[in-house]
């Protein structure tokens, strides 16, 4: 079922929005160019992501200053769980997600 977030037109390079999917929190976000859906915590200590510098395709835990891609989720300066990134679905003129 696909659950729209956003209307495409939106979408410029800075956005960046909270939703919650079913019950999970998520960020969305456009960086270079590219819009990227990640969950809002972080999976070190579940600090809130969304307030996290960019940094080249990488978002920076707020808390604790852990380092994710954006592309593989992988932590890029510590040992922790990958954060995880969700794949982003289309119909028409909107983004969103399929659950």
């Amino acid at each position: 079922m696909f659950i729209p977030l956003e209307r495409l037109i939106n979408l410029e390079e800075g956005y960046r929005r909270r939703f919650v999917v079913n019950g999970l929190p998520v960020v969305l976000l456009v960086v270079d160019g590219r819009p990227v859906l990640i969950e809002a915590q972080c999976p070190h200590q579940g600090a809130s992501l969304e307030k996290g510098t960019l940094a080249e395709r990488a978002i920076r835990c707020p808390q604790h200053g852990i380092l994710f891609s954006l592309d593989s989720g992988k932590a890029l300066n510590a040992h922790c769980p990958s954060l995880r990134v969700l794949d982003i679905a289309y119909d028409q003129d909107l983004i969103g997600i399929d659950v």
